[in-house]
Protein backbone atom coordinates (compact mmCIF):
# COMPACT_ATOMS: atom_id res chain seq x y z
CA UNK A 1 0.00 0.00 0.00
CA UNK A 2 2.75 2.46 0.90
CA UNK A 3 4.56 1.69 -2.35
CA UNK A 4 1.38 2.34 -4.38
CA UNK A 5 0.85 5.66 -2.64
CA UNK A 6 4.43 6.63 -3.30
CA UNK A 7 4.01 5.92 -7.03
CA UNK A 8 0.77 7.87 -7.20
CA UNK A 9 2.43 10.87 -5.59
CA UNK A 10 4.85 10.97 -8.47
CA UNK A 11 1.98 11.45 -10.96
CA UNK A 12 0.68 14.90 -11.93
CA UNK A 13 -2.64 16.07 -10.63
CA UNK A 14 -4.99 16.95 -13.48
CA UNK A 15 -7.99 19.19 -13.07
CA UNK A 16 -10.95 18.14 -15.26
CA UNK A 17 -13.57 20.55 -16.37
CA UNK A 18 -17.14 19.69 -17.36
CA UNK A 19 -16.32 20.14 -21.03
CA UNK A 20 -13.81 17.34 -20.79
CA UNK A 21 -10.73 19.57 -21.08
CA UNK A 22 -7.82 19.00 -18.78
CA UNK A 23 -5.18 21.29 -17.36
CA UNK A 24 -2.10 20.79 -15.22
CA UNK A 25 -1.89 22.23 -11.72
CA UNK A 26 0.63 24.99 -11.56
CA UNK A 27 0.79 25.86 -7.85
CA UNK A 28 -0.09 24.09 -4.65
CA UNK A 29 -2.68 26.73 -3.83
CA UNK A 30 -4.89 26.04 -6.90
CA UNK A 31 -8.25 24.70 -5.83
CA UNK A 32 -10.31 21.91 -7.38
CA UNK A 33 -7.61 19.21 -7.41
CA UNK A 34 -9.09 15.72 -7.33
CA UNK A 35 -8.49 13.18 -4.67
CA UNK A 36 -8.00 9.45 -5.30
CA UNK A 37 -9.55 6.72 -3.17
CA UNK A 38 -7.55 3.49 -2.90
CA UNK A 39 -9.00 0.58 -0.96
CA UNK A 40 -10.62 2.80 1.59
CA UNK A 41 -7.57 5.03 2.12
CA UNK A 42 -8.12 8.69 1.19
CA UNK A 43 -5.06 10.72 0.43
CA UNK A 44 -4.32 13.91 -1.51
CA UNK A 45 -1.79 13.79 -4.28
CA UNK A 46 0.87 16.42 -4.58
CA UNK A 47 0.96 18.39 -7.83
CA UNK A 48 3.89 17.47 -10.04
CA UNK A 49 4.99 19.51 -13.04
CA UNK A 50 5.41 17.76 -16.39
CA UNK A 51 8.31 18.72 -18.59
CA UNK A 52 7.76 19.91 -22.12
CA UNK A 53 7.00 16.99 -24.37
CA UNK A 54 6.51 14.59 -21.47
CA UNK A 55 3.79 12.00 -21.99
CA UNK A 56 0.72 12.14 -19.79
CA UNK A 57 0.40 8.92 -17.74
CA UNK A 58 -2.14 6.45 -19.05
CA UNK A 59 -4.27 6.84 -15.93
CA UNK A 60 -5.14 10.36 -17.03
CA UNK A 61 -5.01 10.05 -20.82
CA UNK A 62 -8.12 9.76 -22.94
CA UNK A 63 -8.61 6.68 -25.12
CA UNK A 64 -7.46 8.49 -28.24
CA UNK A 65 -4.01 9.20 -26.80
CA UNK A 66 -4.54 12.96 -26.46
CA UNK A 67 -5.90 13.33 -30.01
CA UNK A 68 -9.34 12.68 -31.42
CA UNK A 69 -11.10 12.93 -34.75
CA UNK A 70 -14.55 14.33 -35.50
CA UNK A 71 -15.95 10.81 -35.62
CA UNK A 72 -14.56 10.11 -32.13
CA UNK A 73 -16.18 13.28 -30.78
CA UNK A 74 -19.55 12.49 -32.35
CA UNK A 75 -19.48 9.02 -30.84
CA UNK A 76 -18.43 10.34 -27.41
CA UNK A 77 -21.05 13.10 -27.33
CA UNK A 78 -23.82 10.76 -28.47
CA UNK A 79 -27.38 11.42 -29.59
CA UNK A 80 -29.24 14.21 -27.83
CA UNK A 81 -31.10 17.49 -28.08
CA UNK A 82 -28.90 18.78 -30.89
CA UNK A 83 -29.67 15.79 -33.13
CA UNK A 84 -33.40 16.13 -32.46
CA UNK A 85 -33.33 19.76 -33.61
CA UNK A 86 -31.23 18.80 -36.62
CA UNK A 87 -33.73 16.08 -37.52
CA UNK A 88 -36.57 18.58 -37.71
CA UNK A 89 -34.68 21.24 -39.69
CA UNK A 90 -33.19 18.86 -42.26
CA UNK A 91 -36.56 17.12 -42.40
CA UNK A 92 -38.16 20.37 -43.56
CA UNK A 93 -35.83 20.33 -46.56
CA UNK A 94 -36.68 16.67 -47.13
CA UNK A 95 -40.37 17.58 -47.11
CA UNK A 96 -39.86 18.86 -50.65
CA UNK A 97 -41.93 15.81 -51.47
CA UNK A 98 -44.69 18.39 -51.82
CA UNK A 99 -43.02 19.67 -54.98
CA UNK A 100 -43.10 16.12 -56.36
CA UNK A 101 -46.59 15.23 -55.19
CA UNK A 102 -48.02 18.35 -56.76
CA UNK A 103 -47.22 16.90 -60.18
CA UNK A 104 -49.99 14.34 -59.87
CA UNK A 105 -52.47 17.10 -58.95
CA UNK A 106 -51.27 19.77 -61.37
CA UNK A 107 -51.22 17.57 -64.48
CA UNK A 108 -54.97 16.79 -64.70
CA UNK A 109 -55.85 20.36 -63.74
CA UNK A 110 -53.81 21.93 -66.55
CA UNK A 111 -54.95 19.21 -68.92
CA UNK A 112 -58.51 20.46 -68.45
CA UNK A 113 -57.92 24.18 -67.98
CA UNK A 114 -55.43 24.73 -70.80
CA UNK A 115 -56.67 21.89 -73.03
CA UNK A 116 -53.24 20.30 -73.19
CA UNK A 117 -52.68 17.15 -75.25
CA UNK A 118 -51.41 14.10 -73.43
CA UNK A 119 -47.79 14.48 -74.53
CA UNK A 120 -47.60 18.02 -73.10
CA UNK A 121 -49.02 16.81 -69.79
CA UNK A 122 -46.40 14.05 -69.68
CA UNK A 123 -43.64 16.52 -70.57
CA UNK A 124 -44.66 18.77 -67.67
CA UNK A 125 -43.89 15.92 -65.31
CA UNK A 126 -40.79 14.64 -67.09
CA UNK A 127 -39.04 18.02 -67.15
CA UNK A 128 -38.85 18.03 -63.34
CA UNK A 129 -36.96 14.74 -63.32
CA UNK A 130 -34.70 15.91 -66.13
CA UNK A 131 -33.80 18.91 -63.97
CA UNK A 132 -33.02 16.66 -61.01
CA UNK A 133 -30.88 14.36 -63.11
CA UNK A 134 -28.86 17.18 -64.65
CA UNK A 135 -28.17 18.98 -61.36
CA UNK A 136 -27.35 16.23 -58.88
CA UNK A 137 -23.65 16.05 -59.76
CA UNK A 138 -23.35 19.84 -59.73
CA UNK A 139 -24.85 20.18 -56.26
CA UNK A 140 -22.58 17.41 -55.02
CA UNK A 141 -19.50 19.24 -56.30
CA UNK A 142 -20.68 22.53 -54.75
CA UNK A 143 -21.20 20.83 -51.39
CA UNK A 144 -17.76 19.24 -51.51
CA UNK A 145 -16.07 22.50 -52.42
CA UNK A 146 -17.99 25.09 -50.39
CA UNK A 147 -19.60 23.05 -47.63
CA UNK A 148 -22.64 20.88 -47.00
CA UNK A 149 -24.61 23.74 -45.46
CA UNK A 150 -23.80 26.10 -48.34
CA UNK A 151 -24.87 23.63 -51.02
CA UNK A 152 -28.05 22.77 -49.17
CA UNK A 153 -29.03 26.40 -48.56
CA UNK A 154 -28.50 27.40 -52.19
CA UNK A 155 -30.47 24.44 -53.55
CA UNK A 156 -33.36 25.04 -51.14
CA UNK A 157 -33.52 28.76 -51.91
CA UNK A 158 -33.34 27.96 -55.63
CA UNK A 159 -36.25 25.51 -55.32
CA UNK A 160 -38.22 27.94 -53.17
CA UNK A 161 -37.78 30.84 -55.61
CA UNK A 162 -38.74 29.00 -58.77
CA UNK A 163 -41.49 27.05 -56.99
CA UNK A 164 -43.23 30.29 -56.04
CA UNK A 165 -42.50 31.88 -59.42
CA UNK A 166 -44.11 28.97 -61.29
CA UNK A 167 -47.42 29.93 -59.67
CA UNK A 168 -47.40 33.06 -61.85
CA UNK A 169 -46.71 31.30 -65.17
CA UNK A 170 -49.00 32.82 -67.82
CA UNK A 171 -48.66 30.10 -70.48
CA UNK A 172 -47.60 26.48 -70.83
CA UNK A 173 -44.05 27.18 -72.03
CA UNK A 174 -43.35 29.34 -68.98
CA UNK A 175 -44.54 26.77 -66.47
CA UNK A 176 -42.60 24.09 -68.33
CA UNK A 177 -39.34 26.02 -67.92
CA UNK A 178 -40.04 27.06 -64.34
CA UNK A 179 -40.93 23.53 -63.19
CA UNK A 180 -37.76 22.30 -64.86
CA UNK A 181 -35.80 24.82 -62.77
CA UNK A 182 -37.63 23.59 -59.67
CA UNK A 183 -36.43 20.08 -60.50
CA UNK A 184 -32.91 21.47 -60.92
CA UNK A 185 -33.04 22.75 -57.33
CA UNK A 186 -34.57 19.56 -55.93
CA UNK A 187 -31.50 17.68 -57.15
CA UNK A 188 -29.46 19.28 -54.34
CA UNK A 189 -31.89 18.78 -51.46
CA UNK A 190 -30.59 15.24 -50.64
CA UNK A 191 -27.50 17.03 -49.29
CA UNK A 192 -29.60 17.43 -46.15
CA UNK A 193 -29.16 13.70 -45.53
CA UNK A 194 -25.38 14.01 -45.98
CA UNK A 195 -25.20 16.85 -43.46
CA UNK A 196 -27.50 15.01 -41.09
CA UNK A 197 -25.54 11.76 -41.21
CA UNK A 198 -22.23 13.44 -40.36
CA UNK A 199 -23.61 14.49 -36.96
CA UNK A 200 -25.04 11.07 -36.04
CA UNK A 201 -23.27 8.51 -33.83
CA UNK A 202 -22.83 5.07 -35.33
CA UNK A 203 -25.55 3.35 -33.29
CA UNK A 204 -28.25 5.81 -34.36
CA UNK A 205 -27.15 6.49 -37.93
CA UNK A 206 -29.04 3.85 -39.92
CA UNK A 207 -32.25 4.21 -37.93
CA UNK A 208 -32.30 8.01 -38.04
CA UNK A 209 -31.55 8.27 -41.75
CA UNK A 210 -34.45 5.95 -42.49
CA UNK A 211 -36.77 7.71 -40.05
CA UNK A 212 -36.13 11.06 -41.74
CA UNK A 213 -38.15 9.60 -44.61
CA UNK A 214 -41.15 10.31 -42.38
CA UNK A 215 -40.85 13.93 -43.47
CA UNK A 216 -41.21 12.84 -47.09
CA UNK A 217 -44.45 11.07 -46.21
CA UNK A 218 -45.59 14.09 -44.20
CA UNK A 219 -44.92 16.29 -47.21
CA UNK A 220 -47.04 14.14 -49.52
CA UNK A 221 -49.92 13.98 -47.03
CA UNK A 222 -49.78 17.73 -46.40
CA UNK A 223 -49.83 18.39 -50.14
CA UNK A 224 -53.02 16.39 -50.62
CA UNK A 225 -54.71 18.07 -47.64
CA UNK A 226 -53.63 21.45 -48.97
CA UNK A 227 -55.06 20.60 -52.39
CA UNK A 228 -58.41 19.66 -50.84
CA UNK A 229 -58.68 23.14 -49.31
CA UNK A 230 -57.00 25.28 -51.97
CA UNK A 231 -58.01 23.80 -55.31
CA UNK A 232 -61.81 24.36 -55.07
CA UNK A 233 -61.38 27.95 -53.85
CA UNK A 234 -58.06 29.53 -54.84
CA UNK A 235 -56.94 27.28 -57.70
CA UNK A 236 -53.70 25.64 -58.77
CA UNK A 237 -51.60 28.82 -58.76
CA UNK A 238 -52.03 29.30 -55.04
CA UNK A 239 -51.40 25.61 -54.54
CA UNK A 240 -48.00 26.00 -56.21
CA UNK A 241 -47.16 29.01 -54.03
CA UNK A 242 -48.31 27.47 -50.74
CA UNK A 243 -46.50 24.21 -51.50
CA UNK A 244 -43.24 26.06 -50.86
CA UNK A 245 -44.12 26.55 -47.17
CA UNK A 246 -41.77 23.86 -45.74
CA UNK A 247 -38.84 25.22 -47.74
CA UNK A 248 -39.72 28.75 -46.63
CA UNK A 249 -39.70 27.57 -43.02
CA UNK A 250 -36.34 25.88 -43.57
CA UNK A 251 -34.92 29.09 -45.05
CA UNK A 252 -35.98 30.93 -41.90
CA UNK A 253 -34.39 28.37 -39.56
CA UNK A 254 -31.20 27.54 -41.45
CA UNK A 255 -29.27 30.24 -39.53
CA UNK A 256 -29.20 27.70 -36.66
CA UNK A 257 -27.87 24.97 -38.93
CA UNK A 258 -24.12 24.38 -38.42
CA UNK A 259 -21.64 23.41 -41.08
CA UNK A 260 -20.48 19.82 -40.97
CA UNK A 261 -17.59 19.55 -38.51
CA UNK A 262 -16.11 16.81 -40.64
CA UNK A 263 -16.10 19.10 -43.68
CA UNK A 264 -14.52 21.95 -41.68
CA UNK A 265 -11.68 19.84 -40.34
CA UNK A 266 -10.94 18.36 -43.76
CA UNK A 267 -10.90 21.90 -45.16
CA UNK A 268 -8.29 22.96 -42.62
CA UNK A 269 -10.68 24.96 -40.43
CA UNK A 270 -10.13 22.98 -37.25
CA UNK A 271 -11.05 25.83 -34.89
CA UNK A 272 -14.50 26.13 -36.44
CA UNK A 273 -14.98 22.36 -36.32
CA UNK A 274 -13.96 22.29 -32.65
CA UNK A 275 -16.37 25.13 -31.85
CA UNK A 276 -19.19 23.19 -33.55
CA UNK A 277 -18.40 20.05 -31.56
CA UNK A 278 -18.31 22.02 -28.30
CA UNK A 279 -21.68 23.50 -29.19
CA UNK A 280 -23.13 20.02 -29.72
CA UNK A 281 -21.66 18.80 -26.43
CA UNK A 282 -23.16 21.78 -24.59
CA UNK A 283 -26.63 21.25 -26.09
CA UNK A 284 -26.51 17.53 -25.35
CA UNK A 285 -25.12 18.03 -21.84
CA UNK A 286 -22.21 15.71 -22.60
CA UNK A 287 -18.43 16.16 -22.08
CA UNK A 288 -16.02 16.74 -24.92
CA UNK A 289 -13.23 14.22 -25.52
CA UNK A 290 -9.81 15.19 -24.18
CA UNK A 291 -6.93 16.14 -26.38
CA UNK A 292 -6.45 17.85 -29.72
CA UNK A 293 -8.72 17.61 -32.75
CA UNK A 294 -6.89 16.09 -35.69
CA UNK A 295 -7.73 15.42 -39.32
CA UNK A 296 -9.21 12.05 -40.14
CA UNK A 297 -6.84 9.48 -41.47
CA UNK A 298 -7.91 9.55 -45.09
CA UNK A 299 -6.48 8.09 -48.23
CA UNK A 300 -6.61 9.79 -51.62
CA UNK A 301 -10.09 10.92 -52.62
CA UNK A 302 -11.93 8.61 -54.94
CA UNK A 303 -12.90 9.38 -58.50
CA UNK A 304 -15.94 8.52 -60.57
CA UNK A 305 -14.07 5.89 -62.53
CA UNK A 306 -13.26 4.04 -59.31
CA UNK A 307 -16.89 2.92 -59.20
CA UNK A 308 -16.23 0.78 -62.27
CA UNK A 309 -13.07 -0.94 -61.13
CA UNK A 310 -13.37 -4.74 -60.91
CA UNK A 311 -13.77 -4.52 -57.14
CA UNK A 312 -16.79 -2.16 -57.21
CA UNK A 313 -18.25 -2.63 -60.69
CA UNK A 314 -21.04 -5.07 -59.86
CA UNK A 315 -21.90 -3.32 -56.61
CA UNK A 316 -22.26 -0.03 -58.46
CA UNK A 317 -24.48 -1.49 -61.17
CA UNK A 318 -26.61 -3.35 -58.63
CA UNK A 319 -27.15 -0.24 -56.49
CA UNK A 320 -28.04 1.80 -59.57
CA UNK A 321 -30.53 -0.83 -60.67
CA UNK A 322 -32.13 -0.99 -57.21
CA UNK A 323 -32.47 2.79 -57.06
CA UNK A 324 -33.86 2.97 -60.61
CA UNK A 325 -36.41 0.24 -59.84
CA UNK A 326 -37.56 1.90 -56.62
CA UNK A 327 -37.85 5.34 -58.21
CA UNK A 328 -39.64 3.95 -61.27
CA UNK A 329 -42.13 2.04 -59.13
CA UNK A 330 -42.75 4.81 -56.59
CA UNK A 331 -43.18 7.74 -58.96
CA UNK A 332 -45.00 5.55 -61.43
CA UNK A 333 -47.62 4.69 -58.81
CA UNK A 334 -47.88 8.24 -57.50
CA UNK A 335 -48.28 9.82 -60.91
CA UNK A 336 -50.49 7.03 -62.24
CA UNK A 337 -52.99 7.38 -59.40
CA UNK A 338 -54.64 10.53 -60.70
CA UNK A 339 -54.59 9.13 -64.24
CA UNK A 340 -56.67 6.22 -62.96
CA UNK A 341 -59.12 8.69 -61.44
CA UNK A 342 -59.65 10.09 -64.93
CA UNK A 343 -60.41 6.69 -66.42
CA UNK A 344 -63.86 7.94 -67.23
CA UNK A 345 -62.36 9.03 -70.56
CA UNK A 346 -62.59 5.46 -71.76
CA UNK A 347 -61.79 5.74 -75.43
CA UNK A 348 -62.79 2.25 -76.51
CA UNK A 349 -66.49 3.00 -76.20
CA UNK A 350 -66.49 4.41 -79.72
CA UNK A 351 -66.34 2.13 -82.69
CA UNK A 352 -64.62 4.53 -85.04
CA UNK A 353 -60.92 5.18 -84.36
CA UNK A 354 -60.93 8.79 -85.55
CA UNK A 355 -63.62 9.75 -83.06
CA UNK A 356 -61.67 7.95 -80.36
CA UNK A 357 -58.62 10.18 -80.90
CA UNK A 358 -60.68 13.36 -80.78
CA UNK A 359 -62.46 12.29 -77.61
CA UNK A 360 -59.26 11.23 -75.83
CA UNK A 361 -57.36 14.42 -76.56
CA UNK A 362 -60.10 16.91 -75.60
CA UNK A 363 -62.18 15.29 -72.88
CA UNK A 364 -60.97 15.71 -69.31
CA UNK A 365 -62.21 15.37 -65.75
CA UNK A 366 -61.29 17.56 -62.80
CA UNK A 367 -60.31 15.77 -59.60
CA UNK A 368 -63.23 15.49 -57.20
CA UNK A 369 -63.31 15.42 -53.40
CA UNK A 370 -63.62 11.66 -53.57
CA UNK A 371 -60.47 11.51 -55.73
CA UNK A 372 -58.55 13.54 -53.16
CA UNK A 373 -59.73 11.20 -50.41
CA UNK A 374 -58.47 8.18 -52.35
CA UNK A 375 -55.20 9.98 -53.01
CA UNK A 376 -54.86 10.71 -49.30
CA UNK A 377 -55.20 7.02 -48.44
CA UNK A 378 -52.51 6.24 -50.98
CA UNK A 379 -50.07 8.70 -49.43
CA UNK A 380 -50.86 7.58 -45.85
CA UNK A 381 -49.69 4.10 -46.79
CA UNK A 382 -46.12 5.42 -46.88
CA UNK A 383 -45.93 5.76 -43.08
CA UNK A 384 -45.77 2.02 -42.25
CA UNK A 385 -42.89 1.69 -44.70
Amino acid sequence: MEEDLFQLKQLPVLKFRRTGESSRSEEDGISGEHEVQIEGVRTELEPVELGDGAAVPKEFANPTDDTFMVEDAVEAIGFGKFQWKLSVITGLAWANAMEMMILSILAPQLHCEWRLPSWQVALLTSVVFVGMMSSSTLWGNISDQYGRKTGLKISVLWTLYYGILSGFAPIYSWILVLRGLVGFGIGGVPQSVTLYAEFLPMKARAKCILLIEVFWALGTVFEVLLAVVVMPTLGWRWLLILSALPLLLFAGLCFWLPESARYDVLSGNQEKALATLKRIATENGAPMPLGKLVVSRQEDRGKMRDLFTPHFRWTTLLLWFIWFSNAFSYYGLVLLTTELFQAGDVCSISSRRQEVKAKCSLTCEYLTEEDYTDLLWTTLSEFPG
